[in-house]
């Protein structure tokens, strides 16, 4: 009696694990950076275990008509990170920063990433 309890419990658990929802495309981690706010002080933001394979756009700095590019991005993810001066990942790639150390300096400027799938 016990070993077929235990049976549907193992089989439970394991329907469970598998209908879970799972991104297996996203870098687990975060990537930080820095911008100028509207009071011209220096803020830091974060985007958190950010999806992989897709271009994202700094929000803080997504209109370059209307703010300075953000700068000194860290790569604390899993995956590596391709930063862009422009937004929508457009013009060329900027520099790769390596997962989990990689880091741009002050002079780094920043209003797009891609993360590596």
């Amino acid at each position: 009696m016990r070993l077929r309890h235990a049976a549907v419990a193992a089989f439970g658990a394991l329907s469970l694990v598998l209908t879970v929802p799972v991104s297996a495309s996203a870098a687990l981690g975060e990537f930080q950076y820095s911008y100028t706010g509207p009071d011209g002080g220096t803020r830091i933001a974060a985007l958190l275990d950010p999806a992989g394979g897709q271009c994202i756009t700094l929000p803080q700095v997504q209109d370059p008509g209307a703010s300075q590019p953000a700068f000194s991005p860290r790569n604390r993810t899993t995956a590596s990170a391709t930063v862009f001066a422009e937004p929508d990942c457009e013009g060329d790639a900027y520099f790769t920063l390596r997962p989990l150390t990689g880091y741009g300096k002050t002079n780094m400027k920043v209003r797009s990433v891609v993360f590596s799938e």
